[in-house]
């Protein structure tokens, strides 16, 4: 089956559970996750606790309804954390990752676990279903390039949808609120707050958290500008994390207290769509478009 994705002549080299494509540049950020995710611990850690709630499954459905007898493609799939929250029977479940370990775990899944640069992947255009992004374009060096590559493997009539990136609005935090979240490194080793329990893990996740600072991060602009001269329609959805389906329908939900914080001494009002932490971006190609096809 990946056989009948791949571009002509390409050929992947089997490494026991994945597949291996040749990386044309190692950047820092290619560097950052393959050491992160690539921890056996760490990505176990991050399939067990991360996008694993019911609100993430609805929000998930929602937009891209059961994966069952469907072409996908994971762009950024670490452990596999999406399907294993969503499930159903795919047709192919592609999963494209720089992360081994990371691979290995998606395998197990179900996936057919690709190692290749996000921006630039060995399958020819317009063939899946679904290409899902789920907090991966903050982890990239250039959020735009891997934006465009998921628009040109989608079909006509199928859907690009990321997730889980912040949104710059909600990130760019100002005096007191920008000292705060400088200071929440020290915080968060002290009292051994999620994932950072030692401070090698902590500082090599905060390398791949290459667009999640003050200043930084994803606009509505941003995925209309990409992906509408490529032939899609675009839907954003501003959303805190606890919220499910209700946010393709407006609802932005209430985020954590330390969050609303922020936002109110930045000068902005917590409960604006602005504020809302991620954007989820659906986007379906349009039928008579070519030129996602690149």
């Amino acid at each position: 089956m990946l056989g009948d994705i791949l571009l002509p002549d390409v050929i992947l080299e089997h490494s026991g559970t994945y597949f291996h494509s040749k990386l044309e540049r190692a950047s820092s950020a290619i560097l950052a996750n393959a050491t992160y995710f690539g921890n056996a611990q760490w990505a176990q850690e991050y399939l067990d606790y991360c996008h694993r709630d019911s609100h993430f499954k609805s929000r998930w459905l929602a937009a891209g309804g059961d994966w069952t007898g469907k072409v996908v493609i994971d762009l950024g799939c670490g452990p596999g954390n999406i399907f294993a929250t969503l499930g159903g029977k795919p047709k192919l479940l592609v999963g494209v990752d720089v992360a081994p370990g990371s691979l290995e775990l998606a395998a197990k899944l179900g996936y057919t676990a690709v190692l290749a640069d996000a921006a630039n992947t060995p399958f020819r255009s317009s063939v899946a279903d679904i290409v899902a992004i789920n907090a991966s374009l903050h982890h990239c060096e250039d959020m735009g390039a891997v934006l465009r590559e998921g628009a040109r493997l989608v079909k006509p009539h199928g859907l690009l949808i990321t997730d889980h990136d912040p949104q710059l609005t909600a990130w760019d935090y100002k005096g007191v609120a920008k000292l705060m979240w400088n200071a929440r490194l020290w915080v968060y080793r002290a009292a051994r707050y999620g994932f950072h329990k030692t401070g090698s893990q902590q500082s090599w996740g905060l390398r791949t958290e290459v667009h999640h600072q003050p200043g930084d991060g994803v606009t509505k602009e941003f995925f209309r500008a990409t992906l509408e001269p490529l032939g899609f329609d675009v839907r954003v959805y501003p959303h805190n994390h606890q919220i499910g389906a209700e946010a393709l329908s407006g609802v932005v939900g209430a985020a954590k207290w330390k969050y609303r914080l922020g936002n109110m001494l930045s000068g902005r009002r917590p409960s604006a769509p602005t504020s809302a932490l991620s954007l989820m971006c659906v986007a379906r190609r349009r039928g008579d478009s070519s030129s996602a096809a690149g």
